[in-house]
């Protein structure tokens, strides 16, 4: 029997009604997001929205060392090489992997019902995303949240060119060029996470939530019930020190520079003795000059923009790291060849040339439209629903050692 991608349950509440729940179920890749898990996931959650039985959605995964590392990058590139051999046109594979991912992302963002998502361990890159579009975030104390992307050639997608921005000034953009490690207390500091509670409480919770009584098709009746719920386990006295807090005003004063290249010069040239500091000029140091442009260009183009329109640029982006950049490469040698010794196109970040960034921002599909140009509705960001029913979310509001793992965000 094939092994379920996403094994989805349902646990009965007291009312006659259900907490739906989905389990990323590839715990021997860190859980990774496969094309086939995105699809499988959307599908259940259209599903899910339209049925009134469905009071909320709990996302979690299988295995204790990661909620999603990333996505499966892997076998993006393992397509791109097929591809190359005249398989398909360079880049078919890429337009409909991140398609579909950004879709789902985007469902999360606008769903019209709660939705809890259990981040415990690592959550990098396309975790990151799961992680951001739901409702309610709940952290642990083996949280490990990163967006390092600069390490393979990409750059923080998955909403990131909207959600980072909403960061206090010039962390966003920080975190998007050193691909920093934040842990549990880092992500309800910056507003990345919304309630810490303790691991072990994981099952209580659950089952304090399917005792809940909650009137169908109600969404004040459904968080009034998830609120009270968290209220009773959440515990950020076990929290974690975290890092950002204490080098807040540090970072601001590297990353807001009038260019890239100022910005860039400004981190590696910090000689601050700490620990984590140094880990983040490290990988900067190594990681690929193009994504670095590309982080700094995506956060500038959607600094006030909306949350669909970013997910539609980055699709054009993803595309092209994939066919035109580095990505290819930075998986090669961070996750198949595993020398860490990428080639990248460009020595350094000034040798990155405007035609070169330019490149990166020409859609595949030019003129005709783009596969996610149907993306429409509003987003809440999980703050200040309007609605007493089940309604779309306002877009318009904007509340809102990894090492061998780093690699294997999307």
């Amino acid at each position: 029997m094939t092994e379920e991608l996403v094994r989805f349950e349902m646990h009965a509440t007291e009312d006659g009604g259900y907490v739906a729940v989905a389990m990323l179920n590839s715990p021997r890749t860190l859980n990774s997001l496969s094309l086939e898990m995105a699809r499988q996931l959307d599908a259940r959650l259209q599903e899910w929205a339209e049925d009134p039985a469905v009071h909320l959605v709990w996302l979690d995964s299988e295995g204790d060392k990661a909620f999603c590392a990333g996505g499966d990058v892997v076998a993006l590139v393992q397509a791109l090489k097929r591809e190359e051999k005249g398989e398909g046109q360079p880049g078919d594979f890429a337009c409909e992997y991140f398609s579909a991912e950004y879709r789902l992302d985007y469902r999360l963002h606008t769903y019209p019902k709660p939705v809890i998502v259990w981040a415990d361990g690592i959550v990098m890159g396309g975790g990151l995303g799961l992680m951001a579009g739901s409702r309610h975030r709940l952290v642990t104390e083996t949280s490990r949240i990163a967006m390092p992307e600069i390490t393979i050639g990409l750059y923080p997608d998955i909403g990131a060119s909207w959600f980072l921005n909403h960061l206090p000034s010039g962390i966003g953009t920080y975190l998007g060029l050193t691909g920093a490690n934040l842990d549990a207390r880092d992500a309800l500091d910056l507003g990345l996470a919304d309630r810490f509670v303790p691991r072990e409480s994981r099952q209580a919770l659950l089952e304090r939530l399917a005792s809940s009584h909650i009137a169908p098709g109600t969404a004040d009746d459904a968080e009034a019930a998830v609120a009270a719920a968290l209220a009773q386990f959440e515990d950020r006295s076990r929290a974690p020190q975290g890092r950002v807090r204490k080098w807040q005003d540090h970072l601001q004063s590297l990353a807001q520079q009038a260019t890239v290249n100022a910005a860039v010069a400004a981190i590696l040239a910090d000689d601050t003795d700490d620990e984590w500091l140094a880990a983040n000029r490290a990988r900067l140091e190594a990681g690929c000059p193009l994504s670095a442009h590309l982080a700094w260009q995506m956060l500038s183009r959607h600094r006030h923009g909306s949350l669909a329109d970013a997910f539609r640029e980055e699709l054009v982006v993803s595309i092209q790291c994939c066919v035109l950049g580095d990505f290819a490469e930075g998986v090669r040698a961070l996750l198949i060849d595993k020398d860490k010794a990428p080639h990248w196109r460009h020595r350094d970040v000034a040798g990155v040339s405007e035609a070169d960034l330019a490149a990166m921002f020409g859609a595949p599909w030019g003129q005709a439209p783009g596969p996610l140009d149907d993306l429409r509705g509003n987003v809440l960001g999980g703050k200040g629903r309007e609605a007493t029913t089940f309604a779309t979310r306002d877009e318009s509001s904007t509340d809102s050692g990894i090492s061998d793992m780093e690699g294997a965000a999307s």
